[in-house]
């Protein structure tokens, strides 16, 4: 029905409904007698009167704007208030005008008719779409199975009814509360808790399970995740949180499947951006490697807090423009140039003057290192003291490196180069007006390069999917998670820190491998199989966070923790980068390896 001729046919059945409610009150008041004379003229007028009013107080109350399919408590509510005004109106006017005033009791039983009458007309089309349930029960429906009874399992039911059960029906909830089960929310039962997943998908044949408890910690989700792929229900999805639906960066629509990312056995790391981006208002940014999977992911978070201008800095065009495609609308510069080449940089810095840097252009894939070691040198090391000295030299208030687990105890030219580049910044922050500090955390999922992407494009081709070594563990964390940490630190930076991420327990490569098989609707070892490599060259079975000598202290944010920092010797550091600078193309690896050991003395003694 169009909004015009829907408005119009409710306008003329309230009308009808007025009066009968009016008609009605006098009748159920006079039924024992004949109704007076006299009061004749006064139910002419006093039906005008209430046509005319309480159509108006509708109209201003929202009554011809609503969708009553969806109709609630709220809705019900405004019909009260809206007759209740309405009638108020009504009677007052009677009152004075017509002849003779309308009985009190007819008064309240007028009231309380309309109001029977108006919702009973909205409330049918509820139970009409209630009563759809029942009839889509009987069609071969896909059947669904809620896990969670809360808010977030309530919305998940809504937006089910909305779509018509187009996408299935539900046959119940799953909650882990002992007061629910047994009950119904919203004519559907709580059939059990998590425990009895198995049991209720036998039973009720179903199809497809929804997990809608986005409050639950990590542990606990993989462990209902793990139950549901016990059973044979076809599709395994989840819900985003609540607090992202209202406030408007998700949908219900959103629910999706079961990701990797939902399975890391740890709490999202939180940061209230809101509070700690304060220093990056009306300042002048610069972002190296702005096209990378951190960098762009900086940049979009960056460009949401009012910059003065957004410095998009890249090697690669290709990315930078995609980055710079997305983020047009905001005040953004793009400048491609190489962190190696010291003049450029430091004309770029000249230019813009930045306050503020976050460096996160590396070399950072560890065999491809391995193989060409002087450009990791060149990269990490020299690039990042160009970017350094730039920095120092326009008077950059903080400049944040973005470094990784890996140069931790280094057995890799990559994790070397990285642990090389922390100690330039540390070593300029000593005689700079500048913050430096570092970052340091795992593999970040869905980065380019990364297993993720690598086990995906693997299981789509058939398999078999690549594993290095069964005991391989590493430290993960998702990209906006890595992001917010680089924003935190800036924030926290009072100078020389490095910057750890608690991340929980370390994940074994295998069990991602097999984790993704599975959500990608195959058997691990049966439909997809999973081959053993070998360590790679560089590669350790397992990452640390931190040094033997570094230790941590506490900062303000739970989940992040500080190192403390080692005696650098900035000679040695000195003759280091020079010695780069001269013959950085030209180095033998045997070469590169004792330059290392300089300032890395454990590195690759025992290799």
């Amino acid at each position: 029905m169009a909004h015009p001729k829907r408005t119009l046919f409710f306008m003329l059945a309230d009308a009808v409904l007025i009066n009968l409610a009016l008609f009605g009150s006098f009748y159920i008041r006079f039924a024992e007698e004949t109704l007076p004379v006299e009061y004749f003229p006064t139910i002419k007028e006093a039906s005008i009167i209430a046509t005319i009013v309480l159509l108006l107080v509708f109209s201003l109350f929202g009554l011809y704007k609503n969708i009553w399919r969806y109709a609630s408590i709220r809705e019900l509510l405004s019909i009260v208030y809206a007759v209740t005004v309405g009638a108020a109106i009504t009677i007052s006017l009677v009152y004075f005008i017509a002849p003779k005033r309308l009985p009190h009791s007819v008064s309240v039983l007028f009231l309380l008719l309309t109001i029977v009458l108006v919702g009973g007309l909205r409330f049918s089309q509820r139970v009409k779409q209630e009563n759809a349930i029942f009839s889509v029960r009987n069609k071969d429906e896909k059947k669904i199975l809620i896990v969670g009874a809360g808010d977030a399992g309530v919305l998940a039911l809504r937006e089910l009814k909305n779509r018509d059960f187009q996408e299935g029906l539900p046959v119940g909830f799953i909650d882990d509360s002992k007061q629910k089960i047994n009950l119904q929310v919203q004519g559907f039962p709580v059939l059990g808790s998590r425990e009895d997943i198995p049991e209720v998908v036998k039973k009720y044949g179903i199809d497809e399970i929804i997990i809608a408890i986005p409050s639950a910690s990590g542990d606990a989700i993989r462990e209902i995740v793990e139950i549901c792929k016990e059973t044979k229900a076809t599709s395994l999805k989840i819900m985003p949180g609540v607090h992202d639906i209202l406030s408007g960066k998700l949908t219900v629509s959103k629910i999706r499947e079961v990701q990797v990312e939902d399975l890391l056995g740890r709490d999202p790391v939180s940061v209230d951006l809101e509070e700690v981006a304060g220093y990056l208002k009306n300042q002048v940014i610069l972002v190296t490697g702005a096209g990378g999977s951190i960098g762009s992911e900086l940049c979009r978070q960056i460009a949401g807090f009012s910059p003065a201008k957004l410095i998009l800095a890249g090697h690669g065009e290709n990315t930078i423009f995609d980055i710079e495609q997305e983020l047009k609308d905001y005040p953004i510069q793009t400048e491609i140039f190489d962190i190696k080449d010291e003049g450029k940089v430091e004309l770029v810095f000249t230019r813009y003057r930045p306050q503020v840097v976050f460096h996160a252009a590396a070399h950072k894939h560890v065999p491809l290192m391995e193989s060409n070691p002087e450009e990791a040198l060149k990269n990490n090391v020299l690039g990042t003291y160009n970017l350094a000295a730039a920095a120092d030299k326009v008077g950059v208030k903080t400049f944040v490196l973005i470094s990784t687990d890996k140069a931790v105890n280094p057995t890799s030219i990559m994790g070397a180069s990285k642990r090389i580049a922390e100690m330039v910044i540390q070593d300029f922050n000593k005689k700079s007006a500048t913050r430096f500090v570092a970052v340091r955390f795992g593999n970040v999922l869905g980065s380019r390069g990364s297993v993720i992407p690598t086990f995906k494009k693997q299981i789509s081709a058939g398999g078999p999917v690549t594993v290095t070594d069964p005991r391989m563990t590493r430290f993960f964390m998702t990209i906006p998670e890595a992001s917010q940490l680089v924003i935190q630190a800036g924030a926290m930076a009072k100078g020389g820190e490095i910057f750890i991420l608690d991340m929980g327990k370390p994940v074994k490569i295998v069990n991602l491998a097999r984790d993704l098989i599975r959500l990608s609707g195959f058997e691990p070892d049966k439909d997809i199989k999973i081959t053993f490599t070998g360590i790679r060259p560089g590669e350790k079975l397992y990452e640390e966070l931190l040094t033997q000598e570094e230790g941590t202290t506490a900062t303000k944010h739970k989940r992040i923790f500080v190192a403390k920092p080692n005696n650098i010797d900035s000679s040695t550091l000195a003759q280091t980068l020079e010695t780069i600078r001269q013959q950085g193309s030209y180095l033998q690896r045997d070469e590169i390896e004792d330059l290392i050991r300089k300032l890395i003395p454990g590195f690759r003694k025992n290799s």
